[in-house]
């Protein structure tokens, strides 16, 4: 592990090992730091969008989970579908696409190392990570949500209003739909995702600090198909969701993933952002335009931040949030767009 390598990328998740993966197919030399022992997991909806998919099968990616034909919005006795028009989109465990990830990566050659990296020192040639031996070139920050690196550069912007937090657990009850659901509460949306023939996920996003349980009560149709002995699964939390970065390219430091900015898990776009950002990182890297990463990022998620920002806007707004639903059931066409767009 001596010299100086081409990237280090520092964080193990989809998005760093996408940009491994990435930089190893395009001949540079990378090394990952990950201090936990894959797979690693997450509390996340776990449905990837068709846009997803087609990023991982570029990989040559085989992940496996339970094929989503779109998305279905439950509020009471209201509900209104879209189905997804440029392909099917998939449930995956967090652990499955993880493992697909990781094993891709060690046959691809990439180190992973069980090293943990909060700090770094940059000079004009190259970027240094204390306490691990490790230089290189370029280094990646792919470290998440709360982004230490990101922290550490002091990149973080401050947030405005109230925040929200993600909370995820699995159920062994088979799906009853092919859609992921978005069950719509007073304060509190809940997403069912179908992930086996015999399992759901069930992600909760909400502004309240309360256990999965006592908000999971508030769906009583959705509750009723959830037996407290049919759950699989602990209780994974995170969040506050809404990260923003004040840029994706500091001098020898480039991020990409949830650590490169995050609005909210809304509309199930983290993992599409991650591989697709981590494609266009590395392209620019190899093309020698590491600056023009920041402009590619932006217009590529431009749509998608877009309408995130407007929908959580909307549910946090008293006088809008329940009318959210209803007006999707009375425009289904609008709905429809939206979803494919996003898709």
């Amino acid at each position: 592990m001596n010299g100086t390598h081409d990237l280090l990328i520092v964080g193990g998740g989809p998005a760093g090992l996408a940009t491994a993966l990435h930089a190893a197919r395009a001949g540079l030399d990378a090394v990952v730091a990950e201090p936990r022992r894959a797979p690693v997991d997450k509390a996340c909806g776990e449905g990837l969008m068709p846009g997803a998919v087609r990023a991982l099968t570029a990989l040559g990616l085989d992940v496996p989970g339970h094929p989503i034909t779109g998305v279905r919005y439950v509020q009471g006795p209201r509900r209104v579908q879209a189905a997804f028009r440029c392909g099917l989109g998939l449930g995956a465990r967090r652990t499955g696409l993880h493992s697909a990830l990781h094993r891709a990566v060690l046959d691809a050659g990439v180190p992973v190392l069980p090293l943990r990296v909060g700090e770094v020192r940059q000079d004009t040639t190259g970027v240094t990570a204390p306490g691990t031996g490790l230089r290189a070139r370029w280094l990646i920050a792919a470290d998440g949500l709360h982004s230490p690196v990101r922290r550490s550069l002091d990149l973080d912007v401050r947030t405005t209003g109230t925040p929200r937090y993600g909370l995820r657990r699995h159920y062994a009850v088979p799906p009853w739909s092919p859609y992921v659901e978005v069950h719509w509460g007073p304060h509190a949306e809940a997403y069912v995702t179908p992930l086996g023939p015999d399992l759901v996920g069930v992600a909760l996003l909400t502004t309240r600090r309360a256990p999965f349980t006592t908000h999971l009560r508030t769906f009583p149709e959705l509750a009723a198909r959830l037996p407290a002995q049919a759950a699989v699964t602990a209780v994974r939390g995170a969040g506050p969701l809404s990260q923003r970065a004040r840029t994706r390219v500091h001098g020898r430091v480039l991020l990409v993933g949830d650590a490169a900015g995050y609005i909210d898990a809304l509309t199930g776009e983290g993992i599409t952002h991650a591989l697709t950002g981590a494609e266009a990182l590395v392209a620019n890297v190899r093309r020698g335009t590491p600056g023009r990463y920041e402009t590619d990022w932006r217009r590529a998620t431009r749509r998608h931040r877009l309408l995130t920002h407007l929908l959580v806007r909307a549910r946090q707004h008293p006088a809008l949030a329940h009318h959210i639903t209803p007006t999707a059931t009375r425009l289904p066409h609008l709905f429809a767009a939206a979803v494919n767009a996003l898709a």
